[in-house]
């Protein structure tokens, strides 16, 4: 099947190549001159586990090519998805601008039945949106139909959770547009659930904020099991056991972030509000996530006399997770800026993830020299595998604060550490 992906960002390059592996012929539409001639040539312009190998194994191939040339790409394919941007706007609400542009450039360039797919994380009611934009912009009366099919990419782990789906959702009221969709996925073996497309589009949103909600429970949790003087580690594994609830997103640590939980939930909060049905846990869910960078700031400033002006902090991670270079809404990023507000010098280090706003440390080391207290933000591994006891002299005073919990505390103090963890 030819297939035209409209957006080459994460989750239309990831869906892209995943199809190529799927035996499908696929194009890549973009107007980023940049983004284009990159992967014309085999690179990827983000950071993600075994993407870039699969990128250059289909481009060599010819199984994936790339263009700009927008009314040839939607004359030539009659599968288009729709992996463009949904940013969240001022008032919480998804951005659907480029969603919209997208749509309309169909109903422009239309010259027969097309199954257009959106891929990107769009409001519930969208599928209805975009089957009025593309409307609106034939010339001529054409059949199409509009199927909601979302994306459920770990960063990090995308390419894993692309070819092992734990599900498909697939939403339309179109028999023609199932069997299309049917025989696009026939290769995969995951459970294929079928439902109309507003159903689907809150699946979506749904699943995120789900999954948002468990992090937020562990994390207020765990300032209860700090005054209690309780490992919450403990607490996550006790609870993880049980099957109705299991061990995913029950780690305590400072905050979730990336580009799909706080936009998934601030958007379904938005849509819950215009329909007059205030979501009153997801709403708490998001002031507890604001919140937990300040409670490690807290811990921070209690371990290093309660003021942090001219303290040397070695931040230790900027991604919002590991395996990505995703610094949208970090809360690294926040602990950083509130770092800076308190006046604390500021050492940075990632493998990865790059900020133009304060300087970079090139190694651990580096970040760790004359630092008062290491602060880590994101689980990378290389953090675990650090050589703390060749590190510790490098410091001026030996503290370690762990916003992953993530090192071995006893191991630590043995060695002469300070360790403040998120109750742990």
């Amino acid at each position: 099947m030819k297939i035209l992906i409209v957006g080459t960002g994460y989750v239309g390059t990831t869906t892209g190549l995943v199809f190529c592996e799927m035996g499908h012929q696929v194009t890549g539409l973009d107007l980023d001159d940049k983004k284009i001639q990159a992967l014309k040539e085999g690179n990827l312009h983000f950071y993600e586990p075994g993407l870039d190998k699969l990128l250059q194994k289909h481009v060599a191939a010819k199984q994936i090519t790339f263009t700009k040339d927008t009314e040839s790409a939607v004359n030539e394919h009659d599968v288009i998805f729709i992996c463009v941007g949904t940013p969240q706007s001022a008032d919480g609400s998804a951005d659907l601008s480029y969603v919209q542009n997208v749509a309309e450039t169909i109903g422009t360039y239309m010259n027969r039945y097309k199954v257009i797919v959106t891929k990107s994380t769009v409001p519930v009611g969208t599928a209805d949106l975009v089957r009025q934009w593309v409307s609106r912009k034939q010339t001529t009366s054409i059949p199409f139909d509009v199927v909601s099919n979302p994306e459920f990419l770990r960063e990090g782990s995308a390419l894993h959770d692309a070819l092992n789906p734990d599900r498909i959702v697939i939403g339309t009221t179109s028999n023609k547009a199932k069997k299309v969709m049917r025989e696009l996925y026939q290769t995969f073996t995951c459970p294929i659930l079928e439902t109309n497309p507003k159903a689907s589009e809150m699946i979506k949103y749904a699943s995120n904020s789900f999954l948002a909600a468990k992090i937020s429970f562990i994390n207020e949790l765990s300032r209860l099991c700090d005054v209690l003087n309780i490992h919450v580690n403990d607490v996550s594994a006790g609870m993880g056991l049980d099957h109705r609830i299991g061990p995913h997103f029950l780690k305590a640590g400072i905050g979730y972030g990336g580009s799909c939980f706080p936009k998934d939930v601030s958007a379904l909060i938005k849509t819950a509000k215009d329909h007059k049905l205030p979501l009153s846990i997801l709403e708490s869910v998001g002031k507890v996530n604001a919140e937990q960078p300040l409670f490690l700031l807290t811990k921070m400033k209690e371990v290093l006399g309660g003021d942090l002006k001219n303290k040397t902090i070695a931040v230790l991670g900027l991604a919002f997770k590991a395996n990505t270079d995703d610094t949208r809404e970090s809360p690294s990023l926040v602990l950083v800026e509130r770092l800076a507000a308190e006046k604390a010098n500021i050492k940075i280090h990632d493998p990865v993830a790059k900020t133009k706003a304060y300087p970079q440390s090139e190694t651990i080391e580096e970040a760790a020299a004359k630092a008062d207290a290491i602060v880590i933000c994101t689980d990378w591994d290389q953090y675990k595998q650090v050589d703390w006891e060749q590190l510790k002299p490098l410091m001026n005073q030996p503290i370690i604060i762990d916003g992953r919990n993530m090192l071995d505390k006893d191991k630590l103090q043995r060695l002469g550490f300070t360790y403040i963890g998120i109750a742990n």
